[in-house]
């Protein structure tokens, strides 16, 4: 027997396998989202927090900054009005020649410093020549007693000395504010006794050296250890008053204070030393 041939075909293709992939559960789920919440939670909370430190950090800045800003203008403010009130008092009164000025030291030129200068130091230069005229009067002393021509120098410059120290420091103390008009008279009476005390010690100590070791006569000595503690009480005095008295007058006392100090205190410095100079002559027997 003859056995049938085999069909020859096209074989189907045989059909892939598929990898089925369990689904998840409803509870791994949930803890899936939960940590997925929480992660960006606090990941969302760390930068707000940067961010409120970044802006807090900003904010002092620029409050520190706006108090900088409003403390450097009060004080120009302050120049200001300072500079423009004494040089409309020199126009009006006629002893200045500068504008006002409103811009701060740095910025102004040399020749409005010179001309609003120039007014007051003129006057004052008139009023030292009172010096001439009290030498000029006692002539005749200073002719039979030439030891007192020596100290004449010595006393101005310490008069001098004495009311410049004074008048840098309240001038300072009423810049920054340390002091005000109102303090006016308890800084008078302080800087009297200073100056008071100031001018003892010194007598003390010039007039024997004076004496011991210069070789200069007892009573012109004695002039001289008397004339100290009165000129350097003056020049304090003199020289811590004068500035509130430019405030009270509208007057600029960082140009005015200085050189009228040195005017009075050397004007009044001579009148003291040579009427002391006769009373000590006259106790001692001498005739001037």
């Amino acid at each position: 027997s003859i056995n049938p041939p085999k069909r020859v075909g096209r074989q189907s293709p045989k059909k892939k396998s598929r990898k089925i992939v369990p689904l998840m559960n409803t509870n791994d789920k949930i803890k899936h989202d939960t940590a997925s919440s929480i992660y960006l939670n606090s990941s969302d909370n760390s930068v707000l927090s940067e961010l409120k430190e970044t802006i807090r950090k900003q904010s002092n800045e620029i409050s520190k900054l706006k108090n900088e800003v409003k403390f450097w203008k009060t004080g120009e403010m302050s120049n200001k009005s300072q500079i423009g009130h004494g040089d409309r008092h020199e126009h009006g009164h006629g002893h200045g020649h500068g504008k006002a000025m409103n811009s701060s030291y740095v910025l102004c030129s040399f020749y409005n410093l010179a001309f609003r200068r120039i007014g007051w130091l003129s006057l004052f230069l008139i009023s030292l020549s009172l010096t001439a005229v009290i030498m000029n009067g006692f002539e005749h002393t200073l002719s039979r007693q030439i030891e007192l021509a020596y100290f004449v120098p010595l006393l101005a410059g310490h008069g001098g000395n004495t009311g410049g120290q004074t008048v840098g420091t309240i001038l300072s103390a009423l810049s920054t504010g340390s002091i005000t008009l109102k303090d006016g008279p308890r800084v008078v009476v302080k800087e009297l006794f200073s100056g008071l005390t100031v001018g003892l010690m010194l007598g003390c100590i010039v007039g024997p050296l004076s004496h011991f070791l210069g070789g200069i006569s007892t009573h012109v000595a004695t002039v001289v250890s008397l004339t100290l503690p009165l000129l350097s009480t003056i020049a304090a005095t003199m020289a811590s008053s004068i500035p509130f008295l430019c405030l009270i007058f509208g007057l600029d006392p960082e140009v005015i204070s200085a050189p009228a100090m040195t005017t009075f205190v050397d004007v009044s410095g001579l009148l003291c030393y040579f009427h002391i100079a006769h009373s000590v002559f006259r106790w001692h027997g001498l005739d001037l």
